[in-house]
């Protein structure tokens, strides 16, 4: 019988570089790994495949899979809501697949609620400095906006204790590999080599996280 894959649940701040990670993962182990698909009421963009980047679906659709609890989480914005559903995840960790949901805090921890085997990693930046170079870096965003981008940071910051594992994203190659160790690891419960990634180790490298990002928030 095939293994079960692991659901691997991954969250960071912005420009902590987690979707160029997944990149990097999926295409160095393309079938060893399935990225979540989400559900969502808007409409597609130019390019965008129903399927492949996002299932669209109605209104109507959405709370009706709502009602019959096939989410593992979801959000609704003012105009419009995303959702992970429970059998394309399921699916794939049948198949053998590791499957990676990249979402946010508060949807991470449903999800940890429903499937308690989950596996939770937060990324980040080597320090909050370079997290604010990297938002710098891109040239596309304001001022203002990579000021609230840190402040958000600054709130997410306070979630990572809920977490199993830190990926420090120092270069993709090294981070994305880390990675694919620990959900190996996971998956044959050959846990006793990643100590040092646990959260529980990395206390104070957090919370001079944290101290650091409250600095840069308040425009220090």
């Amino acid at each position: 019988m095939e293994q079960k894959g692991k659901l691997v649940v991954i969250s960071g701040f912005s420009g902590a570089g987690k979707g160029t990670l997944m990149k990097a993962l999926l295409a160095a182990h393309p079938d060893r790994y399935a990225l979540s698909v989400s559900a969502t009421t808007r409409d597609p963009r130019p390019g965008e495949k129903d399927g492949v980047d996002y299932f669209f679906v109605t209104d109507e659709t959405f709370d009706s899979m709502i009602q019959k609890d096939e989410f593992l989480e979801y959000a609704k914005y003012v105009s419009h809501s995303y959702g992970t559903p429970r059998s394309y995840v399921e699916e794939n960790l049948n198949l053998g697949k590791n499957v990676i949901l990249e979402i946010e805090i508060q949807g991470a921890l449903k999800v940890k609620e429903k499937i308690k085997d989950a596996v939770l990693m937060f990324v980040t930046a080597p320090d909050a400095g370079t997290l604010r170079d990297r938002l710098v870096g891109r040239g596309t965003e304001t001022p203002e906006v990579i000021a609230a981008r840190l402040a958000r940071a600054c709130e997410e910051s306070e979630g990572i204790e809920n977490y199993d594992y830190l990926v420090v994203n120092d270069t993709v190659d090294h981070a994305s590999a880390l990675i694919d160790q620990l959900i190996c690891d996971e998956q044959s419960q050959n846990t006793g080599r990643d100590q040092e990634y646990r959260v529980s180790a990395n206390i104070d490298f957090i919370n001079q996280m944290r101290e650091n990002l409250k600095s840069f928030s308040k425009g220090e």
